[in-house]
């Protein structure tokens, strides 16, 4: 990655933060909380989404002083919005056989929030036969094996295989790869980030399966870039960070720069963007959320100082 490179990936992930930052209020848990006790994990996800970018500005710490401070405080708002983990632990008690409460907790884990209530129905409800038994698909599998080796709950990783949950997916097929579609290219990038711990642990992709994605990135990134998918496009360009050898290109982040709003929003796709503040947030909080991933982890990966957990 050169100098140009370089800093048009800190120059987006740092205006994607300040945006995050700016509009955190939208993502505010304002119904009774018991409604987050439900079946519905939705309401929590737009929290989540931004505690992980938070969290990987914190574990990269290459960020300037302000953006520090900026994850800082999306990670304090996300807590204090659960309870400090209470909310989490009542979920999780109603709901032993819900993975939400695992997979949201990891971002703030990893940053240093815990609540000690929450670890030890974690450590309980991990010896259960009907929780390992809950069936997924596999991707989702390797979600909940990452959430575990991040937040201390999978015995070290000595039951974990990690080849056998990589050989169950789409991408450890190694299938044609011009059958890949709109739902497996998500599939495909989140099995590369929880293989890797989102970059922090890039040979933990198998090296056949890195093989095969750096052959094809360049291809599928291109495709949904020109049918304006812009949030599988940035996903894209975060698995090309996550690679052992990092696919990192000038082409791809003077793309994205050009998308990016001058208030730090990334549009999700083509379509025109809502003004209306609430709606514009909760329409393209991901896409920004990713775009806060995407420079992170370029950034990182430049200068080859991979994270642990």
């Amino acid at each position: 990655m050169n100098p140009a490179s370089a800093r048009l990936a800190h120059d987006v992930g740092s205006r994607a933060l300040a945006w995050l930052h700016a509009h955190r209020e939208y993502g505010t848990l304002d119904r009774l909380i018991d409604s987050y006790l439900g079946e519905d994990a939705d309401a929590y996800k737009a929290l989540g989404e931004t505690a992980l970018a938070a969290s990987l500005v914190l574990r990269g710490g290459l960020a300037g002083a302000a953006d520090l401070e900026r994850a800082r405080d999306l990670l304090d708002f996300g807590w204090a919005q659960l309870g400090e983990g209470s909310l989490l632990y009542e979920r999780l008690l109603r709901h032993p056989l819900h993975t939400d409460p695992l997979e949201l907790y990891l971002p703030f884990a990893r940053a240093g929030y815990r609540y000690p209530p929450l670890d030890r129905l974690l450590a309980h409800t991990r010896t259960l036969p009907s929780v390992h038994a809950v069936e997924m698909l596999p991707n989702r599998r390797l979600a909940i094996a990452n959430a575990l080796r991040v937040t201390g709950f999978d015995d070290g990783g000595r039951t974990t295989d990690w080849a056998a949950l990589a050989r169950a997916t789409w991408l450890g097929n190694t299938p044609e790869p011009w059958n890949i579609d709109w739902i497996t290219g998500y599939t495909v990038t989140h099995t590369v980030f929880h293989l890797t711990d989102w970059g922090a642990l890039p040979d933990g992709l198998p090296k056949n399966l890195a093989g095969y994605v750096a052959n094809w990135l360049p291809v599928w990134t291109n495709v949904w870039a020109e049918i304006g998918q812009w949030d599988l496009m940035v996903e894209l360009m975060i698995v090309g960070a996550c690679l052992p050898e990092p696919q990192i290109t000038t082409d791809a982040w003077q793309r994205l720069a050009g998308l990016q709003h001058d208030d730090g929003l990334v549009p999700r796709d083509g379509e025109p963007v809502e003004e209306d503040p609430a709606r514009r947030f909760h329409a393209h909080q991901h896409p920004t959320v990713v775009a806060a991933v995407a420079g992170t982890l370029a950034l990182m990966r430049t200068l080859d100082t991979p994270r642990p957990a």
